[in-house]
């Protein structure tokens, strides 16, 4: 799939000529145009070509118009049309003499995640039928809201909006299900996080929608708030409904400032989490800030202290670890970070309600 940014005053006919010509040269590279979205808004297209290289696609597109793509990434079919609803022209505009495509390619992503804070208790099979009702509850609303799922399993979903309103709305309504199980004692010691954004399938990333989901993963897994949003989400609701947002106690909506420290904090993390150097003098100095700023920060944005945060998500990547038989106690200790095995095991325990070699035997019996 490729992107191409389009000049000003050039319009969906215009993209629909320059596809034309793809089509007509298309096989002296090897190459079949399958589809593309064009958003005269945003002034974007993308086109989704089977091509042996990316040097051919560029090649092609150089031969019939000379509009050389911006970007060029290799998608998954099932993946594209799990995002963006098709993989070949909308049956509109198939018998048309010019198909002409005036449709976005900009998706609203929800990422919503079941986080179990205590692993101290064996899952019973009750629990397990109950987690499955709520799954098939989830997919169910997405689509009762238009949505489609790209991804699930047991604790995670990924799925992909056109509408911002029904993207917003299906988040409440998700939650609100969350809500009725825990009133009834179900799924104890648990927490459902969503998180919403928006993008476009190609940017100067390598996966499709990569910094869309991206954004939604961090906003899931690391703020504060039961649903996080970003400010690009609450700016489009509010333009579908007469300049008025959602008013829920149960929505964070993330400023500018705070979603460009979001990702400087999580880019930050991402490099160093496993030093086992790294302390909290050196994350701070890492990051730009003093201790005292950077607590502040921290606690607006995730509830955490720097220390606590870093510890965690270590303490996170570990049980990742022991989940995939990844090594023994020792060795994953000291892979995420940790200088001691004995403290690991402290820290593990006191997060997550097991000794880690407790949960290491469990993992191992039932798998």
């Amino acid at each position: 799939m490729d992107r191409h940014d389009i000049p000003q005053g050039v319009t969906a006919k215009h993209v629909a000529e320059m596809h034309q010509e793809d089509l007509k040269v298309q096989h002296l590279y090897g190459c079949k145009g399958m589809t593309y979205w064009c958003d005269d808004k945003r002034m974007t297209a993308f086109c989704l070509i089977e091509a042996p290289n990316k040097e051919a696609l560029q090649e092609m597109h150089d031969h019939a118009h000379g509009d050389v793509p911006h970007s060029i990434i290799e998608v998954n079919q099932n993946i594209v049309e799990s995002f963006l609803g098709r993989i070949e022209d909308p049956e509109k505009v198939k018998s048309s003499e010019l198909p002409v495509i005036d449709e976005t390619a900009f998706r609203f992503i929800m990422v919503t995640r079941l986080k179990c804070l205590k692993l101290n208790n064996n899952t019973s099979e009750l629990q397990k039928i109950e987690q499955q009702n709520f799954n098939q509850s989830v997919i169910g609303i997405v689509d009762d809201y238009k949505g489609r799922v790209v991804q699930s399993n047991t604790e995670c979903f990924l799925a992909s909006f056109t509408s911002v309103s029904e993207a917003v709305e299906c988040s409440l309504k998700v939650q609100s299900k969350f809500s009725q199980y825990t009133d009834k004692g179900q799924f104890e010691h648990s927490i459902l996080q969503i998180g919403l954004s928006a993008g476009v399938p190609v940017t100067k990333k390598d996966s499709i929608f990569e910094d869309a989901i991206k954004s939604a993963e961090r906003m899931c897994n690391v703020v504060k708030g039961e649903i996080v949003v970003s400010s690009e989400i609450k700016e489009l609701y509010k333009s579908e409904n007469l300049n008025v947002f959602v008013d829920s106690n149960f929505i964070n909506t993330l400023h500018p400032s705070d979603e460009r420290f979001l990702n400087v904090l999580m880019d930050c993390t991402e490099e160093v989490w496993n030093n086992t150097d790294m302390n909290v003098d050196k994350f701070s100095k890492q990051l730009g800030y003093s201790k005292s700023q950077l607590y502040r920060k921290m606690i607006s944005i995730t509830g955490k202290s720097p220390n606590t945060f870093l510890k965690e998500y270590r303490l996170n990547k570990a049980l990742n670890l022991l989940n995939k038989q990844l090594g023994n106690i020792s060795e994953v200790a000291f892979e995420t970070g940790f200088n001691s095995p004995a403290y690991f095991s402290k820290c593990f325990s006191e997060v997550f309600g097991v000794l880690p070699s407790n949960y290491a035997k469990r993992t191992i019996i039932n798998s």
